[in-house]
């Protein structure tokens, strides 16, 4: 899971923007996160924030994918120090949260993820209101055919369990969305179509399950 990269976006203004400021133009939209979120070993537009965009382009169209963060094996604390910095030149109106597996594949003390998701809801929250935060719930890799290469299938299954209830947790205290895609991910221990060619990561097949979930949720937040 390591590897990736950042999808390189032209510098912003860099006044602060908050989140009653009033804006013109699209809605702008950044994702955070790892490999999930930048979609390792699929095409750019099997990603499910590429995917999101087409599903909403007629219902929302002021909202524009502006830059997609996230890297292949980015932890939490890699969120925070490489990909929150960028809030300030990018001016998001949206963006979306999903990270963890890192943090369970390199053993980091649940302590540590709970901290640095804290820090990384709380920036968002200086930019952005709550209905304009969305955060997903790490899948479960132990059930791919590469699964068992990055830990004991069963204790770090067990330990994706708990990031997700730490970040699930995290959002409902602060009044942000949380969506579980976990046991969609579930369904790739059947269906090999629900993994991607390098047997490890969801295909964009997976992510369009997820998409059929984060969709309307996203649709919601945007009426708010």
């Amino acid at each position: 899971m390591a590897g990736g990269r950042v999808a390189h976006v032209a510098p912003g203004h860099t006044r602060a923007v908050t989140a009653t400021s009033i804006t013109n133009g699209p809605l702008r939209y950044v994702a955070l996160g790892d490999s999930y979120t930048i979609g390792t070993a699929v095409a750019e537009h099997e990603r499910w924030p590429d995917q999101l965009m087409t599903r909403l382009d007629d219902a929302t169209p002021g909202l524009r994918l502006v830059a997609n963060l996230a890297v292949n094996g980015f932890t939490s604390a890699d969120v925070v120090r490489v990909q929150l910095p960028r809030l300030e030149e990018l001016r998001p109106g949206f963006a979306s949260l999903l990270v963890g597996v890192n943090d369970v594949v390199r053993r980091v003390p649940e302590a540590v993820y709970r901290s640095n998701s804290t820090q990384i809801l709380d920036e968002l929250l200086r930019w952005l209101a709550r209905d304009r935060i969305v955060t997903v719930a790490t899948p479960d890799y132990t059930v791919t055919p590469a699964g068992a290469d990055y830990g004991d299938p069963a204790q770090q299954a067990d330990g994706i369990r708990r990031v997700n209830g730490i970040l699930a947790e995290l959002a409902a205290e602060r009044g942000l969305r949380f969506v579980d895609v976990h046991e969609l991910s579930l369904r790739a221990a059947s269906d090999r179509a629900l993994v991607a060619d390098d047997g490890l990561h969801p295909s964009g097949a997976q992510y369009r399950l997820w998409v059929d979930r984060i969709a309307p949720v996203v649709e919601e937040l945007l009426r708010a």
